[in-house]
């Protein structure tokens, strides 16, 4: 099937239908009868091969077909609507879209947002926090923020930083040396793929030369952030990025009370080779490398 014979108004029917859970209330909202989207998603289950939805009195419910169909359409449908949405209503100052992970949105873009007002003073940022990957070439995000060695196929890509992974701690749990993590809680976080070179605590007391210290059955997360704010509350020891913690140690908030630390992976800015960048998206860009760029030494007197 190519895209000239693709059923676009049976797909908005199944959209419509699938986030509502129902084919009334679905046509209420296309303004047609609930008998001409049942007719539509009759003839997509028919295109597809597949049983979209399951009939119940009053309602619907997607089959695992259905639920595989749904968040693509819903998620483009989104798209579509935030681009018509820039592009009908021109902004008098012009909007840049950065995708990154919500923890490093949260910790290390937005504590850096004062600066980037002060510098770029006419450019809006809008900031997409999510651990899913977005796809620069059709939605409206013009950069995004990419951790890992790659590659990123269609994609212009520039390393940010490489990440560094040490133990911290609340002060108050007085863990000063090795030996005490026998007694606290190892904080944990879940990485979306598993690779070798993950920074994870097995990698880290391998690193340390540690053995027989059991990591299972401890306090684990599905987000570092997560993971952070666990920390700084004293419910034991994380092994996190040091750049998104650089507030809570310079506050005394986490210390890091010993060693090794050991290298994460490297953080990349993004921009889609189909797409120009804007060149409020290239001062961006500039921006960013700015924020990671070494200090230069102090002029000597």
């Amino acid at each position: 099937m190519d895209r000239r014979s693709l059923p676009l108004s049976a797909l908005r029917a199944f959209e419509a239908a699938a986030r509502l859970g129902s084919f009334k209330a679905a046509a209420e909202e296309l303004a047609v009868t609930p008998t001409a989207i049942s007719h539509q998603i009759r003839g997509l289950e028919a295109l597809s091969g597949v049983a979209l939805f399951e009939r119940q009195v009053r309602r619907v419910t997607l089959t695992e077909a259905g639920a595989q169909l749904y968040p693509v359409l819903r998620d483009g449908l989104d798209a579509f609507q935030s681009a018509l949405e820039r592009l009908s209503q021109p902004r008098r100052r012009p909007q840049v879209a950065i995708s990154a992970t919500n923890a490093f949105t949260v910790k290390w873009l937005v504590p850096r947002m004062a600066d980037f007002r002060r510098l770029q003073p006419g450019i809006d940022l809008q900031l997409q926090a999510s651990d899913d990957v977005v796809d620069l070439r059709s939605t409206a995000v013009d950069i995004a923020i990419r951790y890992g060695r790659g590659p990123y196929p269609g994609l212009t890509v520039e390393p940010l930083f490489t990440d560094h992974f040490a133990p911290v701690t609340n002060p108050r749990l007085a863990v000063q040396s090795i030996a005490d993590l026998a007694r606290v809680p190892l904080i944990h976080f879940d990485w979306k793929r598993a690779q070798p070179e993950n920074p994870t605590w097995e990698r880290w007391l391998a690193a340390a030369g540690i053995e027989g210290l059991s990591t299972a059955g401890q306090l684990r997360f599905s987000d570092e952030g997560h993971a952070i704010q666990a920390a700084v509350a004293g419910h034991g020891v994380a092994l996190v990025s040091q750049a998104l913690i650089a507030d809570e140690l310079a506050a005394g908030h986490l210390v890091q009370p010993f060693g090794p630390v050991i290298t994460g992976h490297t953080y990349h800015v993004a921009v889609s080779k189909e797409r120009r960048p804007s060149d409020s998206a290239e001062a961006v860009v500039a921006w960013l490398k700015a924020q990671t760029a070494p200090a230069a030494p102090a002029a000597i007197a």
